[in-house]
């Protein structure tokens, strides 16, 4: 046992001294640094993520009211929603029964009747546009106790008039902290697994390929070493000893590294851009032991991918070694087809478990498309060789019989264009899937701005919509709009009434059955624009303006100028006992959490195209080393340098080729039939074509820059015994 220890200890200090005099050896070192990072860095972001979402769940347990239905209540409680700009705002009224009503978290006293309690960030971002005096007179602030998230919305409002009592909008509250409710940003939470799926799909995916990648650079030195501890009867176990010394140094700095994000974001709260999420550190804190514990996996995983990457086995024909430079494994391209089969299975799946089962197909089918494409150019090279040597092509010849014998050299170079590629479609489909309406109403604002306002309120008198109107900004008008059951047979299913003097400012005309005129104008837009969100739209004169407690029927506002919403949100949250919501038309589409929804996809398919840009830079500049040394004597042997171009055009630049048309067609049949899975959504064909041209450029600037440093190399280079 004690010998056994010896000879572990002297095959880790031989890989540790391996690890500095390799050929090739600062770039691996570099290379394991930033994969043992970025994977530690993705893992400790799963912690913080599901950590985050344990904190938000207890701080919403300690503010959810206990509804009673019996003589119990001490409160009085009702909902609400409203928006800053184009973020939600939650708006929660209270009237208290009794003195001693009771509180929620992070409320230490309910106000005066007509006052109200914000929380910072509402009051941060809602000061231009009048917050502080919208809902009440301001009162002061929720404590961070009480909202979900630093970046929470959240507005109580004790109103200055009892409600009635027969009133069934409001609901009776005997105490807080029982979870019975999800208010502010957990009214509509996704469960966890969406932001974790979704973040190992366009980011853990780049971080395993980089750490592929950095497990292979230089690979060719270590192979050999491999092949030398066989011969010389060493098993497995020694073998990997050897590699995991030579890996360990740089992969520990780099793990140690993935702490120091994390470390600031348990110590002061961080906004994530460009989400405008305020990440709370004290659900980070709370979870050191869990980072600390998935920080050694990720640890264990790189170190894994190391010794799984180096595997050395014979075929019990040969006393030969042989390795994934000579061969692509069969077991790589089944699991690619059990890729396939997830993504094209997921449609028959349960409604709930589609998305998840699609996600996880593309990740195994995108990490492993590269080693199929692989598989192809080897059998390219094979033929590529056969003829170059009937045709006296030197380069053809050569470069065919490279990447016949090297096809991992061809899976490191594509895959960071093929993740890359997928990444960058996956980013495009969801965003158009994500915000189809939300570019709608954008489109709306940038025509007529926010002069349309939406009133939506639960009832509203004729005295009481006088009351609102003279609230209201000067040149502004109030329209009734009454709504149908689509299903129902008749139509138009909208109707806008008013009286004549209000219907005209839209260009609308009185004359028996009232009517829309065709004229042009600033005013006629308004016209368009209710028609591109309603239908057809019928117009009928109202001489009084009411809105039946039945749900058919809400307000329109329409302003004389822009930039007047924050005054008619106001008036209408002041009246008696409101139960509105007040939006610009479209608006709710703006802060919607499906809206907000591309900006996370965004963050995280930009870490991971910048994790694939320093996947791609290495596996290129490893080959350029490997290429150089290669190539250079091919001067001697065939009197010119037009062979460095030759070879490396067909053993890098054509396979890479190959690798960008193939990856292209699959992605595209990969976002259609997502498209058709979810039936919402676009292809965005030129994003898709200039994602190929780009990586087209890359594989021709590969090929030149590799034989380029060939030539260089071939200048200086000198027979040796090696």
């Amino acid at each position: 046992m004690r010998e056994q220890a010896r000879t572990a200890g002297k095959l880790f200090r031989i890989g540790l001294a391996a690890g500095r005099s390799t050929p090739g050896d600062r770039l691996r070192r570099w290379g394991l640094f930033c994969a043992a990072a970025a994977v530690a860095f993705v893992t400790l972001a799963t912690v913080a993520t599901v950590a985050t979402y344990h904190g938000r769940e207890t701080r919403s347990d300690a503010r959810g009211p206990v509804i009673t239905f019996g003589e119990g209540a001490a409160l009085l409680y009702r909902e609400g929603i409203d928006s800053v700009g184009s973020r939600p705002v939650s708006v929660v009224f209270v009237h208290p029964l009794t003195s001693g009503a009771p509180l929620p978290a992070g409320v230490a006293r309910w106000p005066d009747p007509g006052e109200v309690l914000l929380s910072p960030e509402l009051v941060r971002t809602g000061r231009g546009e009048g917050i502080l005096n919208r809902y009440g007179r301001y009162a002061g602030t929720v404590t961070r106790d009480g909202l979900v998230t630093p970046s929470e919305r959240i507005a109580y409002v004790r109103v200055a008039v009892a409600p009635p009592k027969d009133d069934p909008r409001w609901m009776g509250v005997s105490a807080f902290g029982s979870g019975g409710g999800a208010t502010g940003e957990m009214a509509d939470q996704p469960s966890v697994t969406s932001p974790v799926l979704a973040l190992w799909a366009l980011t853990g995916l780049p971080a395993l390929a980089l750490a592929v990648v950095a497990a292979r650079v230089g690979s060719r030195t270590r192979d050999r070493r491999s092949s030398l501890l066989q011969a010389l009867g060493g098993t497995w176990r020694h073998r990997t000893i050897v590699n995991l010394g030579e890996a360990a140094i740089p992969a520990v700095l780099g793990t140690l590294t993935a702490f120091v994000p994390y470390a600031v974001a348990s110590v002061q709260d961080i906004r994530l851009a460009p989400t405008g999420y305020i990440l709370d550190h004290h659900d980070v804190w709370a979870a050191w032991p869990a980072a600390m514990a998935s920080a050694v996996v990720s640890l264990l995983v790189v170190l894994g991918i190391v010794v799984g990457t180096h595997r050395v086995t014979r075929d019990g024909m040969s006393t030969r070694p042989a390795s994934f430079t000579s061969r692509v494994p069969a077991w790589r391209t089944a699991v690619f087809g059990v890729g396939v089969a997830l993504v094209l299975t997921s449609q028959y799946m349960p409604r709930k478990a589609q998305l998840a089962v699609f996600t996880c197909g593309t990740v195994v089918m995108w990490a492993f498309l590269s080693s199929v494409v692989a598989l192809l150019t080897r059998h390219l090279g094979s033929w590529l060789a056969d003829n170059g040597k009937r045709r006296g092509h030197a380069g053809r010849m050569i470069g065919g019989r490279w990447t016949h014998a090297h096809p991992g050299v061809i899976v490191r170079l594509a895959l960071a264009m093929v993740i890359g590629i997928g990444i960058v479609a996956q980013m495009q489909v969801w965003t158009s899937r994500l915000g189809v309406r939300s570019q709608a109403a954008v489109a709306t604002h940038q025509r007529i701005k926010d002069t349309v306002i939406e009133v939506t309120a639960g009832g509203m008198t004729a005295s009481e919509t006088d009351r609102f109107r003279s609230s209201l900004p000067a040149g502004s008008i109030v329209l009734n709009r009454t709504f149908y059951d689509p299903g129902a047979p008749r139509e138009p299913w909208t109707t806008i009434g008013g009286s004549c003097r209000d219907l005209s400012v839209l260009r609308v005309t009185c004359d028996g059955d009232t009517t829309a005129t065709t004229g042009s104008g600033a005013r006629s837009a308004t016209v368009e624009e209710l028609r591109r969100w309603y239908g057809d739209v019928r117009f009928a004169r109202a001489p009084q303006v009411s809105v039946k407690p039945d749900g058919t029927q809400s307000l329109l506002v329409v302003t004389a100028a822009p930039g007047q919403l924050g005054a008619v949100k106001q008036a209408a949250f002041t009246l008696p006992n409101p139960s509105v919501q007040v939006e610009a038309l479209g608006g709710n589409w703006w802060g919607s959490s499906r809206a907000r929804l591309p900006n996370w996809i965004q963050l995280f398919g930009v870490t991971g195209i910048l994790f694939i840009l320093v996947a791609g830079s290495m596996s290129a500049a490893a080959e350029f080393v490997r290429v150089r040394h290669a190539l250079a004597p091919l001067a001697v042997l065939t009197g010119h340098r037009r062979v460095f171009r030759s070879v490396t055009s067909w053993h890098l630049t054509v396979p890479l080729l190959i690798s960008t048309v193939v990856t292209g067609v699959v992605t595209a049949w990969h976002s259609v039939f997502f498209i058709a899975l979810v039936q919402e959504g676009s292809v965005s064909w030129t994003v898709l074509g200039l994602g190929v041209m780009a990586c087209a450029v890359v594989s021709l600037a590969v090929g030149f820059l590799g034989a380029r440093a060939a030539a260089r190399e071939a200048d200086q280079w000198r027979p040796a015994a090696d």
